[in-house]
């Protein structure tokens, strides 16, 4: 590892190309899921094992900077659904995508006022997701 100014600037323990906290779905039919995250968050797939049933063991997308890894539930590993805040382009068109295809409104696109335009939803998995875009200044709250 090399730390300069406080920083971590490289390190020997996080693959290349990963962040230090990945986000880790564990969901019924995840084959759907990534259909979900491509057409959505424009997500790229990078892998899928899958077992002799079909099932997927592991997979891993990269939306953004971000790499988002799956799996499918099973007895071991039942489903679980997490909660996420991630910034896009447009909030708008990600919220309008994420609806025609099956996602509950939270909340719609609004302005908010710590600097960015913000709309919930719950996907077709259950797991919560804050679509954003930052719109800049300093707002109030989050970007101080």
């Amino acid at each position: 590892m090399i730390i300069r100014g406080g920083s971590i600037v490289s390190d020997t323990f996080t693959p290349k190309g990963y962040q230090h906290v990945t986000t880790y779905f564990t969901v019924k039919d995840a084959n759907q899921m990534i259909d979900f995250l491509k057409r959505v968050f424009d997500a790229q797939e990078l892998n899928r094992g899958m077992n002799e049933h079909g099932l997927i063991t592991h997979a891993e997308v990269r939306i953004g900077d971000t790499i988002v890894e799956l799996s499918e539930e099973n007895d071991r590993f039942p489903p679980r659904t997490n909660t996420l805040h991630i910034f896009v382009p447009d909030t708008d068109e990600c919220y309008k995508r994420a609806l025609d295809l099956g996602s509950n409104s939270l909340y719609e696109p609004a302005d908010i006022p710590y600097g960015e335009r913000s709309g919930g939803i719950e996907d077709p998995f259950g797991n919560h997701w804050y679509i954003a875009t930052f719109t800049g200044g300093e707002g109030r709250g989050y970007y101080r």
